[in-house]
């Protein structure tokens, strides 16, 4: 039998800042809904929330946007990090070397800054700090999967005339690679989505074709990965309680997986509560082309 071992970890998505207009309606579903716990203001963003040992992981500001603002990714080796900022500016962008203040709001050793093609502003850091103890999550248990595989992963659309680019700017800059693609043709409209891994999650990030013009909202949703899976029953069972509007109903994923359900926030965008994804394996052989989101369930109730 050949030695399968886990893929290296070289990234992880360190935190996700948002832009929502309401947030108080926003801090009481990261409450109560989600089961995070708030963490300390940072420059830009007064509301912050913990799943783990990190001091954040999830940043929200107030304003009319209803989007993702920021995306954090985490380096752990400085060549890493030199790489990855010779590589985006080799591309054309500019990359800003964050100053000693910011990666002090930040917590990190080293910071820089460059905008994606569809206008998120990444934060490439190294020396996230941690903190001596995750925060209690009594709504969780067990806690959240964030060890050696980050906070989570994001999904986001953008237009089909960046889409390329997008990709060129994820594979070739970041160095992203991809686990597999999705394909599904709805007669009149086309959704194409390509998942990409930076450690042993299935996937950290994906992106997705806006199958009608330009979108209104980039971010489609972000994921959270309980370490059991009655995290995932216990969160369900409180959106129930709550009337907080299911989009997806509980079901598992094709690709990855994934055994879940997706919420609404508050802000629009979704939130998936997930458990059981499949992990990355070196080499990775599992690249292909899947023409369904689900083997079974995730029926909107919307």
């Amino acid at each position: 039998m050949a030695d399968v071992r886990l893929a290296p970890t070289r990234l992880e998505m360190a935190y996700l800042g948002v832009e929502v207009s309401d947030p108080d309606a926003t801090r009481q579903f990261n409450r109560d809904i989600l089961g995070l716990a708030e963490g300390p203001a940072k420059q830009g963003y007064p509301f912050t929330w913990r799943l783990d040992d990190a001091p954040y992981r999830l940043l929200a500001t107030e304003g009319p946007k209803n989007d993702a603002t920021v995306l954090g990714i985490e380096t752990f080796e400085e060549p890493v990090f030199d790489e990855i900022t010779k590589a985006l500016s080799t591309l054309g962008y500019a990359v800003e070397e964050g100053s000693a203040a910011a990666c002090s709001d930040r917590q990190v050793d080293r910071l820089a800054r460059v905008t994606a093609p569809w206008g998120l502003v990444i934060e490439l850091v190294l020396g996230f700090q941690r903190l001596s103890s995750p925060p209690d999550l009594p709504e969780v248990p067990g806690g959240f999967l964030t060890a050696g595989v980050g906070f989570g992963h994001m999904v986001f659309e953008v237009d089909a005339s960046i889409f390329e680019t997008s990709r060129q700017f994820l594979e070739t800059g970041i160095g992203m690679e991809r686990s597999d693609s999705l394909f599904l043709d709805l007669g009149d409209i086309s959704l194409r989505g390509i998942f990409y891994h930076c450690n042993p999650r299935h996937h950290s990030l994906a992106l997705g074709k806006a199958p009608m013009g330009p979108p209104s909202v980039h971010l489609n949703h972000f994921m959270i990965e309980t370490c059991e899976v009655d995290g995932v029953g216990a969160a369900y069972e409180r959106v129930l309680a709550a009337g907080t509007p299911i989009r997806a109903g509980l079901g598992r994923h094709d690709n990855d997986g994934m055994f879940s359900f997706y919420v609404e926030s508050p802000a629009g965008f979704q939130v998936e509560v997930g458990w059981g994804a499949i992990v990355i394996t070196d080499p990775w052989e599992g690249d292909r082309e899947y023409d369904r989101g689900s083997r079974w369930g995730h029926v909107s109730h919307v």
